[in-house]
């Protein structure tokens, strides 16, 4: 059975979700903070840890930004293969709701229209999109701002397959390493392991939309998750990159299959707020 659903309906949710997202933090990340909260050892750490809870607080109940870089838009929708769009091209209607949001919702605008000319567009369009078909008749829409501050530390190694494990682990502690205190830890890590070039890219992207504190299911990277997660706190670089026991809240790890010559390895650093907001049409 095809159902219909009108463009403006994605319209109107992504415009609300560029509010709830840049506004307050996922229930995912608030757990994520309380629990660091009482982890961390350091006591400046721990001073600092309190001090993001509290800007988060007041961001919430004043209705601003959780933080001033308010993010390039980006849009992961999973479409299921039985709905028929009404209405605008679907991808107008994604970028028209984050113009509505971001202008309306008074949100810095941080895209340029052309990369090298750098001229401003003044209402944060286009998004970054992501499109996928999925069996059924809904639209999940997760919506990701991401800052800049913590995506220009991100990384991409083409690894040899020799490599192996090892090779995708100090390729992943390199890359946090090098970000230190410029992705604004305590950090969530995305890593994308397999496919090619950009696969691994968009692997590691979809990975910090991934709730906190929720594990691979392939037991394996289940383990390298964790593995990964101790390694990176033990680097020291702690809250606000001035040390301490809690540099990352999570590392979060997805796979896809690859050819017989390679193992690509991504890695997305996202900063203490991880903005991500989920629905559902």
């Amino acid at each position: 059975m095809i159902r219909s659903v009108s463009t403006e309906v994605i319209t109107e949710q992504i415009k609300e979700m560029c509010y709830e997202a840049n506004h307050y933090l996922s229930e995912d990340m608030d757990r994520a903070f309380k629990h660091a909260v009482r982890e961390e050892q350091s006591e400046i750490g721990r001073k600092i840890l309190n001090q993001l809870q509290e800007n988060l607080r007041i961001a919430g109940e004043d209705r601003i930004p959780i933080c001033q870089d308010t993010g390039m838009a980006v849009v992961f929708l999973e479409i299921g293969q039985d709905v028929h769009f009404e209405g605008e091209s679907l991808e107008d209607a994604v970028n028209e709701g984050v113009r509505r949001g971001y202008t309306e919702g008074y949100l810095r605008k941080s895209v340029v229209r052309d990369p090298i000319l750098r001229e401003n567009t003044n209402d944060n369009t286009p998004a970054v999109i992501h499109y996928s078909i999925v069996p059924g008749d809904r639209v999940k829409i997760t919506f990701a701002p991401k800052g800049f501050g913590s995506e220009n530390m991100s990384r991409i190694f083409m690894l040899k397959p020799s490599d192996g494990m090892e090779g995708v682990k100090h390729a992943v502690l390199t890359a946090v390493a090098d970000a230190g205190p410029n992705a604004c830890p305590p950090m969530v890590v995305g890593v994308g392991i397999g496919g090619d070039f950009e696969k691994a890219a968009i692997l590691a992207k979809k990975a910090l939309t991934r709730d906190v504190g929720e594990r691979s299911e392939i037991p394996y990277v289940c383990e390298l998750e964790n593995e990964l997660l101790e390694r990176v706190n033990a680097l020291g670089i702690g809250p606000g990159g001035l040390g301490g026991s809690v540099s990352a809240l999570a590392v979060n790890v997805n796979t896809y299959p690859t050819h017989i010559a390679g193992l690509p390895v991504a890695v997305n650093i996202c900063c203490h707020v991880n903005r991500h907001a989920v629905r559902v049409i």
